[in-house]
C-alpha cells in the first residue's frame, strides 16, 4: 500500500484546473476515490491512470503523393 492518497485540491493542482474538476469526476464515477468518513481522497495513482487513460497521442502528417504536370 504504498499509493500516496490526495485531496480534491490537490488533485485540481497535478490536473492544473479549479478544484471543480475533480469534484466532478468523482461525482460521475469516473476515476477511482476512496471516502474517508466524509472526505474524498484520491490514489494518486487512479490521477496518473486517467491522464494517460485521456492522452492523445499526435498522428504522423503523410506525405502527399506529388501530381504528374
Amino acid at each position: 500500500m504504498d499509493d500516496q492518497y490526495l485531496s480534491i485540491p490537490e488533485v485540481a493542482v497535478l490536473l492544473g484546473t479549479t478544484e471543480r474538476f475533480p469534484r466532478r469526476l468523482v461525482s460521475e464515477r469516473r476515476i477511482r476515490f476512496v471516502k474517508v468518513g466524509r472526505h474524498v481522497r484520491i490514489p494518486k495513482s487512479a490521477v496518473i491512470a486517467f491522464i494517460e487513460s485521456h492522452t492523445v497521442e499526435p498522428v504522423q502528417p503523410r506525405r502527399r503523393a506529388r501530381r504528374a504536370a
